[in-house]
C-alpha cells in the first residue's frame, strides 16, 4: 500500500521527465548552471504529486508545493532555514504560518536525509584564520556598492539574453545547442572552471589567483552563465550567482590589498561576504542571502559583516531600479498570457506592506481586476468582511477569490499595489 502511494506520487509527465534528463545532461556536461533550479522544481513536483494523491486543492495544495520546493533546495545546499526563507521571501512574499511550517518541516527532513548520504561537512567549507576587525567595516560598504553595480548588470544581461537568442532566428529547440558547443573549448582549455561554481569557490578560497586571472575568470563565467541560462536549458542561477560573487569578492580584496587598505589574510572573509552580497542584490532577498551563506559555510561568526554587505548591495540595486531576478523572470513568463477560465475557484492571499498604494485607502478607491473578488481582509487574528468604505491598513492580508487558471494573472495585476512604493 505504501509502495503504491509512493509510485503514484512519482508519475511524472513527459515534460517533467525531459526536464529532469535535460538538467542532468546540462549540469553533467559542465554548463554554468546550478543544480538548485532542477532540485526546487523536482521537489515542487513531488509536493504537487502528494497534493494530487491526497486530493488537496487551493492553499493546502500550494503549501505542499512550497514544502517540496524548500525540500529540494535544502537537499541541494544543506540549508534548511535559508531554503524556508527563500520560499517565503522570493516566492510567497509573506510569512503565512501554514506555508513556513510546511516548508521548514520539509526542508529539515530533506536535509537530514541528504546529510546521511553526503556527510556533515558544509557545502562550502571555506577555512579562514581571522575574524573581521571593526576597522575593516568601511571596506564592507565599498564591497556592497561594488557588488550592487555588478548585480544590476547581471540582472539586465540575464533578462535580455532571450532577446539575443531571438535575433539568431533559429528554432527555439536549437538554442540549447549553443552553450553545448561553447562549453567544448572551455572544457579543453580550462576544465577547472566548468560546472555551477562550487569547485571554483573552494579553489578561490584555498589559493586566490592573481588579479588579471580573476578578471578573466569573471568575464568568462559571467558571459557563459548568462548564455547557458538564456538558452532555456534546465538549470538554476543560484550557484552561478554565488560563484560570481566569490570572484568579485576576491577581485575587490586583491585591489584593497594592493592599495594597502587591507591585510592579505582577510581575502577568504571577503570571498564569503561577497557571495551573500551578490545574491542579495540580484535576488533582492537579503535575509535568504545571509542565512544561506551562514548555513553553507557552517559558521555564525560572519553574521554582522554578511548583513552589512547584503543590505548595501540590496540598496544599490534598488536605487538603480533593479527588480528581484526571480520575480522579473516570472513576469516575463506570464505577461503574454491572457486570462483563462477553468471554472474552478481558488483563493489568493496578498499582504499589504507599509508605504504601499493600498495603505490608508478604501476598497472602493481602486478598480479591481474583473477576474477577481475581494472576499475578506485578515487583520491580526480576525477576518473583516470588506465593504466599499472599508479602510485597508498596512499588515492586512487581502483574501481574493478568482479562477484557478487565472490566479497568476490576477496576482500580477494586484501585487504592485500591495508592495511599498519608493
Amino acid at each position: 500500500m505504501i509502495a503504491g502511494f509512493v509510485v503514484s506520487i512519482f508519475r511524472f509527465s513527459i515534460e517533467q521527465g525531459l526536464k529532469f534528463v535535460g538538467g542532468v545532461l546540462g549540469i553533467g556536461s559542465g554548463l554554468f548552471l546550478g543544480r538548485e533550479g532542477p532540485s526546487i522544481q523536482l521537489g515542487a513536483t513531488i509536493g504537487q504529486g502528494v497534493a494530487a494523491k491526497l486530493r488537496q486543492t487551493g492553499s493546502d495544495r500550494r503549501s505542499l508545493i512550497a514544502g517540496g520546493a524548500a525540500a529540494g533546495l535544502s537537499a541541494a545546499f544543506n540549508a534548511p532555514i535559508a531554503s524556508t526563507l527563500f520560499v517565503l521571501e522570493e516566492v510567497y512574499h509573506n510569512f503565512s504560518p501554514i506555508i513556513w511550517t510546511t516548508a521548514l518541516v520539509s526542508a529539515m527532513a530533506s536535509d537530514f536525509i541528504s546529510l546521511n548520504f553526503f556527510g556533515l561537512v558544509p557545502v562550502l567549507h571555506i577555512p579562514y584564520d581571522y575574524n573581521l576587525p571593526l576597522s575593516q567595516y568601511g571596506n564592507l560598504i565599498g564591497l556592497g556598492i561594488f557588488l550592487g553595480v555588478f548585480g544590476y548588470l547581471y540582472q539586465n544581461v540575464t533578462l535580455t539574453m532571450p532577446n539575443w537568442y531571438a535575433k539568431l532566428r533559429l528554432p527555439s529547440w536549437l538554442d540549447g545547442l549553443i552553450p553545448f558547443l561553447l562549453v567544448i573549448p572551455i572544457g579543453l582549455l580550462w576544465p577547472q572552471l566548468l560546472g555551477g561554481g562550487n569547485a571554483v569557490i573552494l579553489n578561490l578560497a584555498a589559493a586566490t589567483p592573481a588579479l588579471i586571472a580573476l578578471l578573466g575568470i569573471f568575464v568568462l563565467r559571467f558571459s557563459f552563465s548568462t548564455i547557458s541560462y538564456g538558452s532555456g536549458l534546465p538549470g538554476g542561477i543560484f550557484l552561478p550567482i554565488l560563484s560570481l560573487g566569490a570572484i568579485l569578492g576576491a577581485i575587490y580584496a586583491q585591489v584593497m590589498v594592493m592599495l594597502g587598505w587591507m591585510p592579505t589574510n582577510l581575502i577568504p572573509n571577503f570571498i564569503i561576504f561577497a557571495m551573500a552580497g551578490y545574491f542579495a542584490g540580484i535576488g533582492k532577498a537579503p535575509f535568504t542571502a545571509i542565512l544561506l551563506i551562514t548555513e553553507m559555510v557552517g559558521t555564525l561568526h560572519h553574521l554582522m559583516p554578511l548583513a552589512v554587505v547584503s543590505m548595501t548591495a540590496y540598496l544599490v540595486v534598488d536605487l538603480l531600479g533593479g527588480a528581484p531576478i526571480y520575480e522579473a523572470l516570472l513576469e516575463k513568463l506570464i505577461r503574454p498570457r491572457m486570462p483563462e477560465h477553468s471554472g474552478v475557484q481558488d483563493r489568493l492571499e496578498l499582504p499589504i506592506f507599509e508605504g504601499s498604494k493600498l495603505e490608508g485607502h478604501q476598497v472602493r478607491d481602486f478598480k479591481w481586476p474583473a477576474e477577481s473578488l475581494l472576499i475578506a481582509i485578515r487583520r491580526g487574528e480576525q477576518q473583516v468582511i470588506p465593504h466599499g468604505d472599508t479602510l485597508m491598513r498596512a499588515g492586512d492580508t487581502l483574501i481574493i477569490l478568482t479562477d484557478r487558471d487565472n490566479r497568476a494573472w490576477v496576482r500580477h495585476q494586484i501585487s504592485h499595489l500591495t508592495v511599498a512604493t519608493p
